[in-house]
């Protein structure tokens, strides 16, 4: 089995030299940048599985960065985990707009970081030998990560796409956010509600242009439901 690679992009050497002996304990394969400029060339060389970018960074900020990555079809499916001093919930929505999967406030425990950067890894794998879904036009192929719209591509980033995946393969029935973050963050990963509502509209405004947003349906009072009826 492929050992995981993490990248850590942060400039304060403490925390990359902490990070890095935490990942390295437990067996994970790890790369480092101290600005996105040096992230840009580690990516092209050997794409990460997963990256850990802190928010703060020399020249471009790290949510102008994972904005670009969720832009570019080659890094579009790369997990990012944004590390973060601003603590504000209006910032973390931002981040997690801008293409964030996850957020770890300063200062943080390592144990925690490696619980987050495991549920990602996991939720990744644990698609790679599911069959492909259709319904009304929109088909999801979990082992390619590929979702088509009436035969166009749909680009959708690793948390889209695992909210998708438990929506197509649970039609019908109202999940209140609680248990959507139960169902695709991890019944051990603290996320705040909001979250889920944030990444239901990128995946609405992902679906609007081929018309399957609105399967995508707000039950008010109790949560999402997503009906092909």
């Amino acid at each position: 089995m492929k050992t995981p690679t993490i990248l850590v992009v942060e400039d304060e050497s403490a925390v990359r030299e902490m990070v890095r002996f935490a990942l390295q304990q437990q067996g994970l394969n790890v790369q480092e940048a101290s600005e996105t400029i040096a992230a840009e060339r580690v990516i092209v060389q050997t794409p990460p599985d997963l990256i850990l970018l802190d928010w703060m960074l020399p020249g471009k900020s790290g949510i102008e960065f994972a904005r670009q990555l969720k832009c570019r079809p080659e890094t579009a499916d790369i997990p990012i985990i944004m590390l973060t001093a601003r603590g504000e919930e209006n910032d973390k929505v931002q981040g997690l707009e801008g293409g964030a999967d996850d957020y770890i406030t300063k200062p943080f425990s390592t144990r925690e970081l490696i619980a987050r950067i495991r549920a990602i890894l996991r939720r990744s794998a644990s698609m790679e030998s599911a069959e492909e879904i259709e319904i009304q036009g929109l088909s999801l192929n979990p082992a390619t990560h590929r979702v088509m719209a009436q035969k166009r591509a749909v680009d959708l980033g690793p948390t889209e796409f695992r909210l998708l995946h438990f929506f197509m393969t649970h039609t019908e029935r109202v999940y209140s956010r609680a248990q959507l973050l139960d169902q695709v963050w991890g019944t051990n990963i603290y996320v705040e509600e909001r979250t889920v509502d944030v990444h239901i509209r990128r995946l609405r405004k992902a679906l609007e242009p081929g018309g399957h947003d609105s399967l995508l349906q707000t039950v008010r009072g109790s949560g999402y439901r997503f009906s092909a009826d």
